[in-house]
C-alpha cells in the first residue's frame, strides 16, 4: 500500500494521524482538568461540613469534665447538709437543755 503513494500523501496522512492524536490528548487532559475540579468542589464541601460537625460537637468532649465538676459540686452539698443537720440537732439539744423561753 505505501508502495504506490508518493510522499506529499505520506506526509498529509502522518499529520492527520498526528492532529487526531493530539485532538484525543486535548479532549482527555479536559476530561481530567473537569474531574479534578469536580473532586476538588466536593472535597471542598466535605472539608466545609467537617468543620461544621467539629464546631457543632466540641462541647460534647467537655461533658466529662462538666459531670466530675458536678460529681464534686454534689459531694460538697452532701457534705454542707450533713453538718447543717449536725447544727440543726445540736442547737435543738441546747434549746431543749434550756428550757423553755420566758
Amino acid at each position: 500500500m505505501l508502495d504506490n503513494m508518493d510522499t506529499m500523501t505520506i506526509w498529509t496522512y502522518s499529520l492527520i494521524a498526528g492532529a487526531v492524536v493530539v485532538l484525543i490528548v486535548a479532549v482527555l487532559l479536559i476530561m481530567l482538568i473537569a474531574a479534578a475540579n469536580r473532586v476538588n468542589k466536593h472535597a471542598s464541601r466535605i472539608w466545609d461540613a467537617g468543620k461544621q460537625i467539629a464546631g457543632n460537637t466540641v462541647s460534647i468532649w467537655m461533658l466529662n469534665v462538666t459531670n466530675r465538676v458536678a460529681g464534686e459540686i454534689l459531694e460538697g452539698a452532701k457534705s454542707i447538709n450533713a453538718r447543717a443537720a449536725s447544727i440543726d440537732t445540736t442547737i435543738g439539744a441546747l434549746a431543749d437543755a434550756l428550757g423553755p423561753r420566758r
